[in-house]
Order: structure tokens, then sequence, then C-alpha cells
């Protein structure tokens, strides 16, 4: 048993007694700490490599550099950010390639019995495509994780081309997230002195048109925005970048993945190791958790995020344990998965699929290359407790 093992079942109880006690109260709460989590302990690994809890199954959908299947395409090395998309037969699943040249986006399509029927790609010609973000139009963003990188706009069925998105600013994108009631896109931004933006659209449901703002964040943890003077600064070195044109505009260290739930957007900080929450309707950022305030540490090197239909948050770790991380809605961190024998890899595009009963995810240098994974079990569709505001950041 590992030491993070033995803290995390000596924790336990002191964790869920300040979990009852307080940490969904506005008065009292606290950022998420180690314990155990919904779905019990992992079990050794299985023969794909993967540490489940009981009652959960893997499989491998995808090896990078082989034919995915037998649909005749070969999958991507790197696979990083992924998203899902109903489809009348079944539902898509789509994950971008974090390769310098080429990058881009390549999507699986599964039947309604989760059989692989095709693969193919849905964009080329880009550069360092790490995350996105889903769109309530059913599209897909996609960030160049570069310098005076953009955001593209990708159909899931690959019959519509990729679109550049100029509109959202020129600078190295790391994820987006989608506010459905308003199309706001919040974005993520991974330099040491990163900031935190906003994107509000002129019209709904088109990203052709609008203001690119960045997060001012006060010390009570309210945040106004500002717009950026100019979202698409010449590239290189002749133009400001776009989080240096707004001093007042607050650092965010490293910005990884990001999320919409329920009226709030979660992003992740690898600098701090921060999963950052922002409630829409209060305009105030707080800090979900902090491995500096969690006695076991048991999140750590956070990186892309996804919610689950219970509330729960699931967080791939780059490094760390190489787990995927549950945040409960109760503040519990406890892992789902854990990869072993893959040291140097890291996790990446968590997401489940429409049903919320198989979740997707990428081991991103496994083998050298990537394995992108299914695991099925029974996740839970609904959860004790409602997120509310944690520690000001």
């Amino acid at each position: 048993m590992e030491r993070r093992d033995c803290l995390r079942l000596g924790a336990a109880v002191a964790a869920s007694a300040l979990v009852a006690d307080s940490l969904w109260s506005r008065a009292t709460a606290a950022p998420a700490q180690g314990g155990i989590g919904p779905y019990g302990p992992l079990l050794p690994a299985d023969a794909n490599g993967l540490m489940l809890p009981a009652g959960f199954t893997s499989r491998i959908i995808a090896h990078a550099q082989e034919e995915v299947g037998r649909t005749g395409y070969v999958w991507p090395i790197f696979p990083d950010g992924g998203a899902t998309y109903r489809t009348s037969g079944g539902w898509i699943y789509v994950a971008n390639s974090e390769f310098v040249s080429p990058g881009g986006v390549s999507a699986i399509r599964f039947n309604q019995r989760g059989d692989i029927v095709a693969a193919y790609s849905i964009c080329t010609g880009t550069f360092v495509n790490c995350a996105g973000g889903r769109t309530p139009w059913n599209t897909w963003l996609t960030c160049e994780e570069v310098a005076g990188g953009n955001v593209w706009e990708c159909d899931p069925t690959g019959r519509r081309p990729h679109v550049r998105k100029p509109a959202l600013g020129t600078f190295k994108h790391e994820a987006a997230a989608v506010d459905p009631r308003t199309f706001a896109v919040y974005l993520t931004e991974d330099e040491p002195d990163g900031r935190f933006y906003r994107f509000v659209p002129a019209r709904r449901r088109s990203l052709e048109e609008g203001e690119l703002q960045v997060a001012v964040v006060a010390e009570n943890g309210k945040v106004s925005w500002v717009k950026v003077p100019e979202p698409n600064p010449a590239i290189p070195g002749s133009g400001t970048p776009t989080r240096h044109q707004v001093a007042a505009a607050t650092v965010f260290p490293g910005g990884e993945g990001i999320v919409y739930d329920r009226g709030r957007v979660f992003l992740t900080t690898k600098g701090d190791g921060r999963v950052s929450e922002y409630d829409i309707r209060t305009q105030t950022l707080t800090v979900a958790y902090d491995p500096a305030l969690d006695p076991i540490r048991q999140l750590t090197g956070v990186d892309n995020i996804t919610a689950a239909r219970s509330g729960d948050l699931v967080v791939a770790e780059d490094g760390g344990n190489m787990e995927l991380v549950l945040l409960t809605a109760t503040g519990v961190a406890a892992p789902i998965v854990r990869v072993v024998g893959q040291t140097g890899s890291e996790l990446a595009g968590p997401a489940f699929d429409p049903s919320g009963r198989r979740l997707y995810f990428s081991s991103q240098r496994a083998d050298g290359v990537g394995i992108t994974y299914e695991v099925s079990g029974p996740f839970r569709r609904s959860a004790p407790g409602r997120r509310t505001l944690s520690r000001i950041s």
C-alpha cells in the first residue's frame, strides 16, 4: 500500500466529519479533502493496467499509430482533451492530438451497443491541439496550445470543415467552456502568468463577433470583467500579449482544464494545483480544491476536468499518481481510476458518454504514443448535497 493510500484511510473519518459538519454551508465551507469516495477503494490493476473500484471494467478503444477497430483509420499520437456527442444511433467521442504538426482532432463513432462503427478526422492542419470544450449547439472547440494559437470550431460528424474563431483571441489557448444560457465562452491560458478569459458573443450560437474580456479578481473573490483591447496581437514579438494588456488582470498560473456545470465554471491551474470555482450568478471566485489544504494531497498535477451527471467533478492528473480523481459534491477527493506502469505519461480527455455509464480518457504518452480507454460501471446519476461556495480565493 502506498503512503498516500495509508494517509487516505487514516484521514477518512476526519474528512467525513468535516464534510458533514461544514463543507457545503456557505458560512463555514472549505475546499475538498482526500478521503474515501462513493465507489470505494481501487482494486489491483486489470489486464489493461487500470486500477478500478469494484463493479467497474475497462477496454482499450484506440492505440495511437494503430487502426481503430476495423475502421481503417489510424489513431493519432498524444491524444488529449475530449468530449462526447449523442447521435441518432449512438454517440461520438472526439479527442485532440497534442502533437506539434500535425495536431488536429479525431473522432470515434459508437452504435447503441457501444460497438465502434467508424473513426475519422474532424480537424487537420492545426498545431498542438491540447484541450477545448463542447458547445451547447453540439460542436467542438479545439484549442491550440502555442503562442499565437487559435480556437477552431469543429463538427463531430466530420461533415462540415473546421473553422478558425479569431474573435476568441490569439494566445496560448488551453481549454474552453460555454455557458448554455448566455453562450459566453470561458477560456484558460497555459502560461505561467496566464489569465482567465470570457468571450461574450454578439449573437447567440455564433462565435464570429463579440468581446474578449479578462478576469480581475478582488480580495473578496468578486470578479469583474475588463475588455481586452487587442484580442489578436501581432505574432511573434511585435504586439503586447493579451495577458499583459490589462494591468489589473489576475494571474492564473498555468491554466489547464475548464468545465461548465449548473451555473458554475470550474477551472484548474497547474502552477498552484488548484481547482477553482466561478459562480456565474454571483460573479464570485472560490477554491474547490487546494493541495496545500489537503493533508494527504490526493490530487496533484491538475489538468483536464469534466463533470458527471451526479454533480461530481473528474480531474485528470498530469503526473501525480496517474489518477482520475473524483471531487464529490460533498467535498471528498478520491481516485476512481489509477493507471499503472506508465511513468512519464499524463491522463487527459475525460468525458462521459450521453448515458453517463461510460467514461472515456487517454494516457497521452502510453507506450510513447498514447492509448485511449473506456471505463464502464455503476457511475451514480445523482448525489447527496449540492455544490455551494467554497473558501474564497
